[in-house]
């Protein structure tokens, strides 16, 4: 269940809320993750405006968006972590409007040490995300099964 946040000045973006929902459906399709309630609801991007000059590179440029992906450790192989970089690119300098932001878009993937993933209250291990997750898609399947019955 990934985090990303997405941090830019304001106004970079015209809808902040259609590209984090992009951005998070984008990546629950990239890990390839079941699209359960459990993956749906606790995969969320938060986008950060930020006030004008609280960006600034070496020279005093402004103008870049910075993107950090938090999964559980190992979700990620070396494949699906280029497709989150190049998608995720793509995807932030789409919703600006801007296709020279893409030279100036920094994605960073992060994991999440094992058992470092709190949700419900609970600092969750990978073993136990994929418990939860069987459990739910035999509950589907089960509830499925009664309407067909």
């Amino acid at each position: 269940m990934p985090m990303i946040d997405v941090y830019a000045t304001a106004g970079t973006f015209s809808d902040p809320h259609a590209l984090a929902r992009t951005l998070a459906d984008t990546l629950k399709v990239i890990e390839q993750v079941p699209d359960i309630p459990m993956f749906r609801a606790n995969t969320a991007a938060f986008v950060h405006d930020l006030p004008a000059g609280a960006i600034s590179n070496v020279d005093g440029d402004s103008d870049y968006v910075r993107v950090q992906v938090l999964t559980n450790a190992g979700a990620l192989d070396r494949p699906k972590q280029l497709a989150v970089v190049e998608r995720f690119t793509d995807l932030v300098a789409e919703a600006a409007g801007d296709p020279s932001l893409k030279q100036r878009t920094w994605v960073l993937l992060t994991e999440a040490v094992e058992g470092g993933w709190g949700l419900g209250g609970h600092a969750n291990t990978n073993e136990e995300l994929v418990a939860a997750a069987r459990a739910q898609l035999a509950e589907l399947g089960a509830a499925a099964a009664a309407e067909k019955g």
